[in-house]
């Protein structure tokens, strides 16, 4: 079921401004008893974004996916995104719709999914990085990766350097800047140099998918993430 809270583009972008931890993860076997635990809690923080990636599923399961995500998300204002499909986004009504830099582009993917539902993108470089910047159809950027990671197969890694060409063109948390997240090899063990570039946006897959203990591990890295 939606979301209960504010579901219009400001309320969204409210959400996205605040946001630090961003999950991709296919399903699994347990995947409502997984979300539940890196929403976090109250007392301990968790993810604050999570968008379904795994190539390849029939509609049905896909919007199966997305409604467990929004289930488990919902008390605590979890955003949820979509990946590359504008039309399943649209009928799903989920917060985000994601596209990489050969999916459907944001402006045609706006007149499927509207005004409110947000559009992220990929970038590889620092000229698709700039053009996603100054894109209006763009709401957020990611950036990477940064390290080589077996969930980007064949995309080599880009470096630190591409997040601090990030940092200086979008200070983060600058009212004017569009949110960035860096994506590629995150982890407890990569975060400070990613954050020394300037970052204060992640994304991470198997840092918490592969985790012994998903809720520990996602606390972690939103505590690390909000204390700078």
């Amino acid at each position: 079921m939606p979301s209960p809270v504010d579901e219009t583009r400001a309320g969204r972008l409210r959400r996205l401004a605040d946001a630090r931890l961003y999950l991709c993860t296919p399903r699994h076997a347990e995947f409502t008893p997984f979300l539940e635990a890196v929403v976090g809690t109250a007392e301990n923080p968790g993810v604050d974004l999570i968008q379904l990636r795994e190539k390849g599923l029939e509609w049905s399961d896909e919007i199966r996916g997305l409604r467990q995500i929004q289930a488990a998300g919902a008390a605590r204002g979890t955003l949820v995104s979509a990946n590359d499909r504008a039309d399943l986004t649209a009928f799903a009504g989920v917060d985000i719709l994601h596209v990489g830099q050969d999916d459907v582009p944001p402006a045609f993917a706006r007149r499927i999914v509207g005004p409110d539902t947000l559009i992220g993108q990929s970038t590889h470089s620092p000229e698709q990085f700039l053009a996603a910047l100054d894109n209006p159809d763009v709401d957020y950027v990611c950036v990477g990766p940064v390290h080589a990671t077996p969930t980007k197969e064949g995309r080599p890694p880009v470096g630190l350097g591409l997040p601090r060409l990030a940092a200086r063109h979008a200070p983060p948390f600058d009212p004017a800047s569009k949110p960035w997240f860096v994506t590629g090899g995150v982890s407890l063990d990569t975060l400070d140099d990613i954050l020394a570039t300037g970052a204060r946006r992640v994304v991470v897959v198997r840092a918490l998918t592969a985790a012994d203990d998903p809720a520990a591990q996602a606390a972690a890295l939103a505590r690390r993430l909000r204390s700078v």
